[in-house]
């Protein structure tokens, strides 16, 4: 990087930080309820019922329908990488594009690759991320297919947390292959300025934050668990 500038040194290092920062923090944290640890709770009642009953095939339809997501994003990220490929291949004529624009920072050719290869990697970790997930719910859905209909005592308290954590780890991959893009997004901005890209990264995390901690969505949830539990009783 020996075109790059103070400013992308500083934009580069503060992107990244809030990224793994945040990833760290909210897999992590367990002190209060998160989207994280209520849908585990919502997923381990959910393979209590699937035990309940002779007829799964609904189960299995659910299970079905969340591995065609996340094989939309595996796909979308596949496109992303290759159209990524082929702005390398005419760079030239994309940095003629781009000079024209009065907001886009003007760069060597080099640090366009640079930008352009850093982009890639992003999305390629994206993909592996949810080539992970998929694998796991793949592996969910076996357990799902394995489990008993008359399920014991100990296998009816021990096979839906199984499931449940299983599951758990599937949407924890998800969650941060969806993470990725919204990161890769964000570092877009790298090629209008530098210090964009570090206040885009920050304000992701603060609107991640929300979302998982925050967020309206997360309050409905633990009301229905509330709910369940009151149910139950």
């Amino acid at each position: 990087m020996a075109d790059a500038t103070l400013y992308d040194y500083i934009g580069v290092a503060i992107f990244f930080a809030s990224w793994v920062g945040y990833t760290i923090f909210a897999d992590n944290y367990t002190k209060s309820p998160t989207l994280i640890t209520i849908m585990h709770d919502h997923r381990a009642a959910w393979m209590h019922r699937m035990l309940e009953r002779e007829n799964r095939v609904v189960d299995a339809q659910i299970l079905g329908l969340t591995m065609r997501n996340v094989a939309l994003f595996a796909s979308i990220s596949v496109l992303i990488l290759g159209g990524s490929v082929a702005i390398l291949g005419s760079l030239e004529k994309v940095r003629g594009l781009a000079s024209d624009l009065a907001f886009v920072q003007e760069t060597s050719k080099a640090m366009w690759e640079i930008k352009l290869l850093i982009l890639s990697t992003i999305f390629i970790h994206a993909f592996f991320k949810f080539a992970w997930s998929l694998r796991q719910f793949n592996y969910t859905a076996t357990l799902l297919g394995a489990a008993p209909l008359n399920a014991s005592e100990e296998e009816f308290s021990e096979i839906p947390e199984a499931l449940a954590s299983l599951g758990s780890l599937a949407v924890k991959s998800y969650n941060q292959g969806i993470r990725t893009y919204y990161f890769g997004l964000a570092a877009l901005t790298w090629f209008l300025h530098p210090l964009l890209m570090a206040l885009a990264g920050v304000w992701i995390v603060l609107v991640m934050y929300r979302r998982e901690f925050r967020s309206r969505t997360l309050k409905t949830l633990i009301q229905a668990e509330k709910a369940r539990k009151t149910t139950k009783k």
